[in-house]
């Protein structure tokens, strides 16, 4: 079944073909660890796992880096001021290695909790200072690029064209990239490639032009190349890196091979807080952390993040996210009464509806329309172990872990209550209604309540 993304660089959506049918090679824009990893960075880390679990739904292998930017970026996006690590250090009182260390750490953490499919490749911008330092070397040689006293710069103005991925228009690009306005640059949007420290800089690496540290554009380029090749077929990242951060990357790989370094670019939009922007300022840029501590499972940002599509700016409310609770508890409850379901269903039906979320993962990752056809399964009348089979499969893809208990303060059924429950089903199936009544009575003693319903038995605490 063929794949659909809409590709940034092409603003259109085409039908995926990967470069090598045997493995897919992907490249994410990893966090900069200076601080916390808000809910809105982590949505654009459950589309990436949302990206893989797909592909891996349709027996692709795949080989994806994804980077942890330890120095080099700098506190401006516009890529002006200090480097964000060592204001972090200066803030905390600690040292730029034990600030990385510290929200590497906790990053990892948020991405295990989500149920996030890690990336085979997780690779640190300290680590690859040779792999950089080899990178300017060659686009000086292949004169993309030249020394001032204060850094080494990428010359724009020697690409056939800048701004292929955002449509920036030149004239109008802001000043200053890397480092403060320079006068010695060529061009006023030259960003740099190379930064020539200061004696009092914390972080600083020898290297041909002097005692030096790398750009932040430079980093994801070098272990893009030394990963995945001068090309590969996918890049993922927000959509806030478009403008500068991915379109220099672009430039920096045309001035070494040619070639654009992927031929898909896919973006996160922007999650919203109550209508707004997250801000600091404002209180509200929230963590993780902060949706456990009141209780959920941190599984509930994760199908709550499925209610839109990932080009769709999302609102986050804490409204939305008890509904969204109440749809993983939902979720696992239905899946448990298909679990201890015996009725029959036809193997064609399943299969129209294996097709339908099929159709709906492939087609942009439509993860709104693949969750209707979820529930569609959760709400069939003929509970069935073949549908909680089916479910599980569709778990691949979406990471909820149906199967397992909750892990927030509300509480599931117990395997004993699923089990009794199980029993009662049977008896009321085989019209055995003095039975039904009596296992009523002995969950009742147990301290649950049994409706039934059109669309089976509804168990409730009392």
């Amino acid at each position: 079944m063929e794949i659909k993304f809409y590709n940034t660089l092409t603003k259109t959506k085409e039908t995926f073909k990967p470069i090598d049918e045997s493995e897919i090679k992907i490249y994410t824009c990893g966090p900069t660890v200076y601080k916390d990893a808000t809910i809105g960075n982590m949505r654009t880390f459950i589309f990436m796992d949302t990206l893989r679990r797909m592909l891996k739904y349709n027996g692709y292998k795949l080989k994806h880096a994804m980077n942890i930017t330890d120095v080099g970026h700098l506190v401006s996006d516009a890529d002006e001021g200090e480097d964000k690590m060592l204001k972090s250090a200066r803030e905390e009182g600690k040292t730029p290695l034990e600030i990385a260390e510290n929200y590497t750490n906790k990053f990892l953490k948020d991405l295990n909790d989500l149920n996030i499919d890690m990336p085979e490749i997780i690779c640190k911008a300290t680590h690859h200072i040779n792999e950089m330092i080899e990178f300017v070397k060659k686009l000086l040689e292949n004169g993309y690029a030249y020394e001032t006293s204060t850094a080494i710069y990428f010359d724009v103005s020697k690409l056939d064209e800048y701004g292929i991925l955002s449509g920036i228009n030149l004239s109008e690009q802001k000043a200053g990239a890397r480092v403060e306005i320079d006068d010695e640059k060529k061009n006023p949007y030259d960003f740099a490639l190379w930064i020539k420290a200061p004696k009092n800089h914390l972080m600083k690496w020898d290297s041909p032009w002097g005692v030096c540290y790398p750009g932040w554009h430079i980093e994801c380029s070098a272990m893009g190349r030394k990963y995945l090749g001068e090309e590969f077929d996918i890049h993922t990242g927000g959509i806030d890196l478009i403008p500068t951060h991915h379109e220099n990357e672009i430039a920096q790989s045309k001035g070494i091979s040619g070639k654009i370094p992927a031929r898909y670019w896919l973006h996160q939009e922007f999650l919203l807080i109550n209508g707004g922007k997250m801000s600091k300022s404002l209180n509200n840029a929230y963590l993780l952390k902060d949706i456990i501590d009141k209780g959920y499972d941190p599984l509930t940002y994760k199908i709550f993040c499925y209610s839109s599509n990932y080009r769709n700016k999302l609102n986050f409310t804490w409204e939305a996210i008890e509904s969204a609770n109440k749809s993983l508890i939902k979720l696992k409850e239905g899946y448990n009464q298909h679990f201890i379901g015996n009725e029959d269903i036809k193997d064609e039906i399943l299969e129209e509806y294996e097709n339908k979320f099929h159709q709906a993962i492939n087609d942009d990752l439509n993860m709104p329309v693949a969750m209707s056809i979820v529930w569609e399964l959760i709400k069939y009348p003929n509970k069935s172990q073949k549908i909680a089979k089916l479910l599980l499969k569709f778990d691949t893809v979406l990471g909820l872990k149906i199967d397992k208990k909750i892990n927030n303060n509300v509480e599931q059924l117990p395997q004993e209550i699923l089990e009794i429950i199980g029993k009662r089903k049977k008896a009321r199936e085989e019209k055995n209604w003095k039975l039904s009544d009596e296992i009523r009575n002995e969950l009742k003693k147990l301290g649950y309540n049994v409706k039934d319903e059109k669309d089976g038995m509804v168990v409730e605490k009392i």
